[in-house]
């Protein structure tokens, strides 16, 4: 049965609990400080003297192991090891990966074992196909628990995506960090336990990462639009005229001007709670926005099936303000079920207007995403 309902207004504040937009990291204090750590490392406590946060939960909730067989708390024991929640649509972990990996490539032979608990967002997320591909494409090499239940997220008492807990060899959480960034000080961390057990050439220094695409860190002095979902359960200022229908076809239209943050469809849409779905071509999303980075959430309705589409910037192709998944005239495909960077602006950074126009019907938006 379809309901109509104005998403401007129904707000559902249930958001996940995570970094997900600079407004909602300045709110939190500030966990993106990127460098916050370096210079600081006087002031890390030493291994004997970091807080105890209680003991390495069970892994047992995992429904299936990738790159691993099944890992226990248990046959951890001696091993410093370095657990990262994620889930493989989310730019605040996609910006963390680069740091995670080095840190696996570094310090793997010295006794650190990373494990990766993918406890998914989305429905798609569920799909271990979709998390394989993701592992292989992201050059995750690490285990991974494959968390489609949240046994493992609740055993940790977890609230985020990502974040990082820090076990002793005798099995103790001695850190944690939520969100991003503090990467000299998780490394110090990482350092000081590993130290403490009793690992030779530990040499002190950092790694160096050569961050990528979506990995980039973001550029918060100009990130001023949030994190926004596109299907009805948790969106908020969609801006196209009339009243949103859901779980129905509905065919919408763009206003003649949007305010900053507001989005709004154009064409025939059904409006589902995770995502929007295109029923017919030339569909498209436009959105208001300031940030250097913009990225969506998207993919094929049915697997193996491909969409193309061209995004604009301003009423214009993004020439060299493009992202990885467009060319300079913004056209792109949809093939995966992924996040897509469609735009990464030169400066100056200021109030624009994005548009992405799908050629063919069968493409699901889940998120805009900022950086």
């Amino acid at each position: 049965m379809s309901e109509e309902i104005n998403l401007s207004e129904e707000i559902n504040q249930g958001r996940r609990s995570i970094v997900g937009s600079a407004l909602m990291t300045i709110a939190a204090g500030g966990m993106v400080t990127g460098g916050a750590a370096r210079g600081q490392d006087a002031k890390l406590p030493t291994p004997a003297r970091l807080p105890v946060k209680g003991q390495l939960p069970s892994l047992a909730g995992a429904t299936g192991w990738l790159n691993s067989p099944p890992l226990t708390a248990a046959g951890l024991r001696g091993k410093v090891v370095l657990v990262e929640f994620w889930t493989y649509s989310c730019i605040n972990w996609l910006r963390t990966l680069p740091y995670v990996r080095a840190w696996e490539g570094k310090y793997k032979d010295r006794g650190l074992v990373v494990i990766g608990v993918h406890t998914p967002e989305f429905e798609f997320e569920k799909n271990v196909d979709n998390v394989r591909w993701a592992a292989k494409d992201m050059r995750i090499g690490y285990p991974i628990a494959i968390d489609s239940d949240y046994a493992v997220w609740r055993a940790f008492r977890n609230n985020s995506w990502p974040a990082l807990y820090f076990v002793d060899a005798q099995g103790t959480i001695r850190h944690q960090h939520d969100g991003e960034g503090e990467y000299d000080l998780s490394e110090r961390v990482i350092q000081k336990l590993l130290s403490g057990a009793g690992a030779g050439g530990i040499d002190g220094k950092l790694v160096s990462v050569d961050a990528r695409g979506a990995e980039v860190a973001a550029d918060w002095g100009n990130l001023r639009s949030p994190e926004t979902y596109v299907g009805y359960g948790r969106t908020e200022n969609f801006a196209s005229p009339g009243r949103a229908v859901t779980d129905k076809r509905h065919v919408y239209a763009v206003p003649a001007r949007l305010r900053l943050n507001q989005w709004a469809l154009s064409g025939d849409w059904t409006l589902k709670k995770e995502f929007a779905a295109l029923n017919a071509p030339t569909g498209r999303i436009a959105y208001r926005f300031h940030a250097r980075d913009l990225h969506l959430v998207m993919g094929p309705a049915m697997r193996g099936a491909s969409v193309r589409f061209r995004a604009l910037i301003d009423g214009q192709p993004p020439h060299a303000g493009h992202g990885t998944d467009v060319d300079e005239q913004g056209n792109g495909t949809v093939t995966e079920q992924r996040l897509y960077q469609l735009i990464r602006q030169q400066s100056p950074i200021r109030d624009r207007q994005f548009e992405i126009e799908f050629l063919d019907p069968g493409v699901e938006a889940f998120a805009f995403t900022f950086g």
